[in-house]
């Protein structure tokens, strides 16, 4: 069993978390608490395997109660800002949820939780069409094989249609899912998307050229509209 610590102030949120945690067996909610300073009770008094957490809170923010924890607890931040995702990421997040989240997208958070907790994951990371992230590997089902890719592996990523081709330094896969819901699940600090078709990998960037950026020969565009926030995170200044 996963031990589970539900934190909103919001009661609706509440429920809804409730409501999907009995759905997955291996999921026990231990409790559920309304602001960050109960949570800290909470957290002294009952073994958590797994926090749920809110991050607009009274006094208290939700990335500002993790900061205070002296001991480690896997975290998926549940909220309906988009904004704090880095945040959340470099405090070592297991997964990011922006409020409303479906049920399915609930279980690849999931299983990337059980994955990093030590626990059997459940069988849907193995049937499921949608990408699993691991704490270093990409997991998605492409012709019906499940493909495991380090990040490393993954040169990038571009739309086709409704697929994502995913370019490998060893060939092509391509995943049913589209690019735009495989950018959620990527960590921001490895991968920036450079064009609406596009999302590579950064650490494989080996030249810029105007409005191109190359991975060895491989030329990708570079559109208007991500160029300086791109350049930015690679450490250009754009001004």
């Amino acid at each position: 069993m996963i031990n589970c610590l539900i934190v909103d102030d919001a009661p609706v949120a509440r429920d809804i978390l409730v409501e999907y945690c009995k759905l997955l067996p291996m999921l026990h909610v231990s409790a559920t608490c309304a602001d960050a300073f109960e949570a800290r009770e909470k957290l002294q008094q009952v073994p958590i395997d797994l926090l749920f957490l809110d991050i607009n809170m009274p006094i208290l923010t939700g990335i500002e109660l993790v900061k205070t924890l002296k001991y480690p607890v896997q975290v998926i931040f549940t909220t309906a800002y988009k904004e704090f995702a880095t945040d959340a990421f470099d405090l070592g997040a297991c997964d990011y949820l922006v409020k409303p989240f479906s049920l399915e997208r609930f279980i690849i958070a999931i299983d990337r939780a059980a994955e990093r907790i030590g626990k059997p994951s459940s069988p849907t990371e193995y049937t499921s069409n949608v990408p699993v992230l691991g704490n270093n590997h990409l997991l998605f089902r492409s012709e019906g094989i499940i493909n495991k890719l380090g990040y490393d592996q993954i040169l990038y990523l571009e739309a086709s249609r409704n697929n994502t081709k995913v370019v490998t330094s060893e060939g092509t896969l391509v995943s049913t899912t589209p690019l735009s819901s495989i950018e959620k699940l990527l960590p921001q600090n490895l991968f920036s998307r450079v064009h609406r078709s596009f999302i590579v990998n950064r650490s494989k960037v080996t030249s810029l050229h105007g409005n191109r950026v190359l991975l060895n020969k491989i030329e990708i565009p570079v559109g208007s509209n991500y160029k300086n926030i791109f350049f930015e995170t690679l450490g250009i200044k754009t001004k």
